[in-house]
């Protein structure tokens, strides 16, 4: 039995997040269609994180294990062959037995994009939220660097989820304009359900001024979801990179 890890990447749009559901079509599920057609069976396939409905990934990265002697370039040519457009498989390599794609990977970089303009672009609407008043990325830079080190993130992680370790570690945080584009790049060992999302729209309320300048450390000792800022949408979130010691930098 050989475990494999294949990389991909995928616009979220038309999916209800990576993780197979009763009721909706999600990234998951279309992978597995597309190995049972390629390898003749179904395998479970484990990724490295559950995106949300509507998010995007640069990068994504999930393991399987298979009997199927197929070689990665091969399985690669194959799969993309028969997946939809909107999702590619870019990589695959034969991995250690006792790799595990999500335990296994010690961090994930994530992109939120703001197309900071009055004027909607057709190219890019679909991977970006629009918002048109003026952001001054330096003020935003600024009050990122709060988020930086180890913390409770309780209040950055959506009401109602069941899970009970809310710590993390965010290792960079970084506001860069890119003309009309002002990129919230945010690295961590992991992420809580939503966590980047409510970051941004945290920033984004301190620019509005709906929120206290320099309030960031404060709202993360409040361990109070209803103390942060709005989840903004999905739309404008890509998981851009996943590292594995060892594997991947």
């Amino acid at each position: 039995m050989r475990n494999m890890l294949l990389t991909l990447a995928f616009d979220g749009t038309a999916y209800h997040g990576w993780q197979v559901q009763a009721n909706a079509l999600t990234v998951q599920q279309t992978l597995q269609e597309a190995l049972e057609r390629v390898l003749g069976s179904r395998p479970d396939v484990t990724g490295c994180s559950r995106t949300d409905a509507g998010v995007h990934a640069r990068m994504f990265c999930c393991g399987l294990r298979t009997e199927s002697r197929i070689s990665g370039s091969r399985l690669v040519h194959a799969l993309n062959a028969c997946l939809p457009d909107d999702i590619a498989v870019y990589g695959c390599a034969d991995v250690p037995d006792d790799f595990h794609a999500r335990y296994d990977c010690v961090s994930k970089e994530y992109i939120y994009t703001i197309r900071n303009s009055s004027v909607r672009d057709p190219f890019d609407y679909k991977f970006s939220y629009r918002y048109k008043h003026k952001i001054d990325e330096r003020l935003l830079q600024n009050e990122a660097s709060a988020f930086l080190g180890t913390h409770d993130f309780k209040s950055f992680c959506a009401a109602g989820s069941a899970v009970k370790d809310t710590v993390r570690t965010v290792r960079s945080f970084t506001v860069k304009r890119e003309e009309d584009h002002v990129l919230f790049t945010v690295e961590a060992d992991g992420f809580l359900y939503n966590m980047v999302r409510i970051m941004v729209g945290t920033l984004i309320g301190i620019q509005q001024g709906k929120l206290g300048q320099e309030s960031v450390a404060g709202i993360i000792n409040a361990k109070d979801r209803s103390k942060a800022g709005v989840t903004v949408p999905a739309k404008g979130l890509s998981l851009n990179r996943v590292c594995y010691k060892g594997i991947l930098p």
